[in-house]
């Protein structure tokens, strides 16, 4: 996978992306003439979407490709089919097809289940949160923030959770299904 020399603003330093929501601009083709622009990934009302870098919520060149990006800074990147949309490729875009991507990154923001968050969740490192685990975190958030609440509170809040994020109903969240992002390729 190829990038262009990068343009980044100078005032910018690149970080870590993975876990981050990113909006972003991109136009995209393949050697085959075909054409495709999103604008920030715009809902029809013209409100900016936003993806979750480093999940799996865009091709995985994309995941690369983009890792280390600062907001303003634009990039051309080119991706392999084994990177992009594989030997069956999607939609209009042709089987192995190489695709190149011009992609400007207009904001970039913490994502509030990022993988981050995860690991200050996560105090035993088992890569499962449990119920307590999940309570602690939320006491000490809402004790930071010097709204302390009781117990039937927490536990209205992580029952909530439990059964929106443990989609196996096995009592843990794990690393996949704390991600509440859904698979969304361009």
């Amino acid at each position: 996978m190829a990038s262009s020399p990068k343009m980044v603003p100078s005032s910018i330093a690149a970080v870590e992306l993975r876990g981050h929501h990113i909006s972003y601009s991109v136009n995209f083709s393949s050697p085959h003439g075909m054409t495709k622009h999103a604008k920030s990934r715009s809902d029809k009302a013209g409100h900016p979407q936003w993806f979750v870098l480093g999940v799996g919520q865009v091709i995985k060149g994309l995941d690369i490709g983009m890792m280390d990006m600062c907001p303003g800074e634009k990039r051309k990147i080119t991706v392999p089919p084994a990177l992009a949309f594989g030997v069956n490729g999607k939609g209009p875009v042709p089987p192995n097809a190489t695709v190149v991507f011009e992609v400007e990154v207009f904001s970039v923001s913490r994502g509030p289940r990022s993988m981050e968050a995860f690991g200050n969740i996560d105090i035993d490192k088992d890569r499962s949160l449990t119920k307590a685990e999940v309570k602690d975190y939320l006491k000490l958030s809402f004790e930071k923030d010097g709204k302390p609440r009781d117990d039937p509170f927490y536990e209205k809040i992580l029952n909530d959770i439990f059964r929106k994020s443990d989609s196996d109903k096995d009592g843990f969240i794990s690393a996949k299904e704390f991600n509440i992002y859904q698979h969304d390729e361009l």
